[in-house]
């Protein structure tokens, strides 16, 4: 790809992602596999994290599947599809532990946000990865809830990243729920005994959401160029409200792009250029 190509969904979502994180903070993602779902799940957010470390955030620690302290990226040939492939455990890092989280205390409140995906997310933040359909007799059984409850209950704040943006993900309510979000709004989540925590952003191929946390309802934070606010109307299977004032979600600065191209991913196996 030419320096001066104009940047790709992948790289304005990585972008956006890095300027909401903060010097000092501990990020965690994990190792999600399979086509759009990787690249959502996993790619981006490390492509975010590192960019945050190359520019605002030299303090930030990138733990990448638990384990795996500041890995050096830039390095990988492509990217794993196991959290202990061989290619990943011989990368240079500043740090790899021998075990989950290692000196990183999860209830004590050390990671400061996570990355996960899902198959549902409904207006309240619920995020569902196990089945759709009812429980007992699904249409569909899914991968299940892997770390989804402490992402959702125990770090910081959450990016859920959905690499798709139909109705059929974008529901009213979820049909179970795997990760609790805002239900009754932050409130709801004290009544659950949830002190801290959820959701912050939503991102998809289509917008970025974020929150009324009061409420406990999700709002259109910026929607991409290209799309318009009827179409991801359409798309959502709850109202959005008013969208005319919703601006456009921002594209990389020169430098972000640079930095994205030559340092964070040279070899484009994260963003897929």
């Amino acid at each position: 790809m030419r320096s001066d190509a104009p940047c790709t969904l992948h790289e304005m979502l990585a972008s956006a992602l890095a300027r909401s994180l903060r010097d000092e903070e501990v990020g965690f993602t994990g190792l999600v596999t399979g086509g759009a779902a990787a690249v959502f799940g996993t790619a981006i957010p490390l492509a975010a994290m590192e960019l945050a470390r190359l520019t605002h955030a030299p303090g930030l620690t990138l733990l990448l599947a638990g384990w795996s302290h500041n890995p050096a990226l830039f390095d990988l040939p492509e990217l794993p599809d196991s959290e202990f492939d061989a290619r990943l455990r011989d990368l240079t890092a500043d740090a790899q532990m021998m075990d989950y989280p290692g000196t990183w205390c999860i209830r004590r409140g050390d990671i400061d946000f996570g990355f996960s995906s899902a198959v549902q997310v409904d207006r309240a933040g619920n995020i569902n990865s196990v089945c759709v359909g009812d429980y007992r007799r699904p249409r569909v059984r899914l991968v299940g809830p892997i770390l989804q409850p402490e992402h959702m209950a125990l770090f910081g704040r959450e990016y859920v990243m959905m690499p798709h943006h139909e109705r059929r993900n974008f529901v009213e309510r979820v049909d179970y729920v795997s990760g609790v979000g805002y239900p009754g709004g932050r409130a709801g989540r004290r009544r659950l005994g949830l002190e801290r925590g959820g959701p912050a952003w939503v991102v998809t191929p289509r917008c970025i959401f974020d929150f009324d946390e009061d409420e406990g309802r999700m709002r259109v934070r910026s929607i991409h160029p290209g799309q318009t606010p009827a179409a991801l109307q359409a798309a959502t299977g709850f109202d959005l409200g008013d969208l005319a004032a919703v601006p456009t979600t921002e594209s990389p600065t020169p430098e972000e792009l640079d930095l994205l191209r030559r340092r964070v991913d040279p070899h484009g196996i994260l963003l897929r250029r």
